[in-house]
């Protein structure tokens, strides 16, 4: 991950999981240190024993920030609420196309998938010039993935 991110702490990253009984969150813990396929099999494995009621407490208490994502039900923005004792939260909606111009006058614009996403930080504990760093690197991650790979 980005030096960022290992400069202000370790990152452990919850992901809120619907478990038919209500929301938990699943911590992957030192996520700054995994490359993209180690947490996606952290976080499908967890989700899988939160369903089942099968995680520990400590597999799902504390962590410093959750992603949760509603694109998948064709939702395009929310605002989600912090889970105390967590210091952020990114709710993530789906993506939706939307025509932009190119500046170039042989075709002028051109269809693009853009998404939304909101960060709601405790200003307790993350400054909100610091939450907007980090939603700019989160936004160059996303606009370029190959550098997320380690």
């Amino acid at each position: 991950m980005d030096t960022f991110i290992r400069e202000h702490h370790s990152c452990d990253v919850s992901v809120a999981v619907d478990t038919g009984n209500g929301l938990i969150t699943p911590i992957v813990t030192s996520a700054e240190r995994k490359g993209l396929a180690e947490i996606s099999t952290n976080v499908r494995e967890m989700a899988g024993r939160a369903k089942e009621g099968k995680l520990l407490p400590h597999e799902f208490m504390g962590g410093t920030i959750t992603v949760s994502n509603l694109g998948m039900f064709g939702i395009s923005h929310f605002t989600a609420i912090i889970n105390s004792p967590q210091s952020c939260i990114l709710a993530v909606g789906g993506t939706a196309k939307k025509v932009v111009p190119t500046g170039q006058a042989e075709s002028p614009y051109k269809t693009v998938n853009v998404m939304s996403v909101t960060l709601s930080c405790d200003h307790r504990v993350v400054d909100g010039a610091v939450g907007a760093q980090w939603l700019k690197h989160f936004k160059n991650f996303m606009e370029n993935p190959s550098s997320m790979l380690l």
